[in-house]
């Protein structure tokens, strides 16, 4: 197998439609894919939409798991641009939900040949709190009990995480549907992946942007406040930023009418 096949094999990548314009979906934590299938439907008729999975989520090749490479959010950085130059893309406008937000910042950092633009689904830049300057949510504390409960009870660490991720007040049945999706995934590379994502500290990282940035924040987010969407608006140049009147952290799946149509009319923009 060579290296493009490789790669394509290892991120189960999926290339959909035909349009001019290419768009990188890229899924949180605890999901894969099959998330995207709710914007799907809006942007498959004018652009070339290109899904994967990281290791360990979805139908990914779980045999290519590398503890020492996927520590950090820059290993899953390095897999998009693998995604990238492996099927040549170039002037891409990734869509990253949550920490993929952050990944595709630090992928467009390393090598911005291969994108426009990038739009941010719900994005933290870092999840904990450094008082008094910070709130990113949660105190250190919190988070080791969060990666314990993962250990003792990981059908208990579903459930809980889901509804706050989710939103309780939305569709039940997304929230199950999200539940299922983290109980789905390798538990011990589910917890590298929870480690790199809540721990990590890439506020640094927000002003070295080099594209166009949209980020979409939810209204009432229990994973990222909407000071998060302002905070990143404020660091990254050239972003604009539009608060959603919604609950929860997975707009792409509860909103997706009025993320596609503000999406859309983003993409297009000159």
């Amino acid at each position: 197998m060579n290296y493009c096949d490789d790669v394509l094999k290892r991120n189960n990548v999926t290339v959909l439609g035909e349009g001019n314009t290419t768009l990188l979906l890229a899924h949180g934590f605890g999901c894969d894919q099959n998330v995207w299938r709710f914007l799907f439907p809006y942007v498959k008729d004018d652009y070339k939409v290109i899904l994967f999975d990281y290791v360990g989520s979805g139908k990914s090749d779980i045999s290519q798991f590398k503890p020492q490479k996927y520590n950090t959010l820059e290993g899953y950085a390095e897999d998009i641009i693998d995604i990238c130059e492996a099927l040549s893309l170039n002037n891409v406008t990734l869509i990253g939900h949550s920490v993929s937000s952050i990944i595709g910042l630090l992928a467009s950092i390393k090598k911005p040949e291969h994108f426009a633009k990038l739009v941010m689904v719900c994005p933290s830049p870092c999840f904990l709190n450094y008082p008094p300057d910070y709130f990113g949510g949660f105190d250190e504390a919190d988070l080791h009990e969060l990666l314990s409960l993962m250990d003792k009870n990981y059908i208990g660490w579903a459930e809980y995480l889901a509804p706050l991720v989710m939103g309780v007040n939305n569709s039940e049945t997304l929230i199950g549907e999200l539940s299922g999706s983290f109980c789905s995934t390798d538990p011990v590379i589910a917890k590298s992946f929870a480690k790199a994502t809540f721990f990590s500290d890439h506020r640094a990282n927000l002003h070295h942007a080099k594209h166009p940035t949209l980020i979409f924040q939810s209204e009432n987010d229990a994973l990222a406040a909407k000071s998060i969407g302002e905070y990143i608006h404020n660091e990254i140049p050239c972003s604009s930023l539009e608060v959603i009147e919604a609950e929860g952290h997975c707009l792409h799946m509860t909103h997706p009418e009025l993320i596609s149509s503000l999406l859309i009319k983003y993409i297009n923009e000159k």
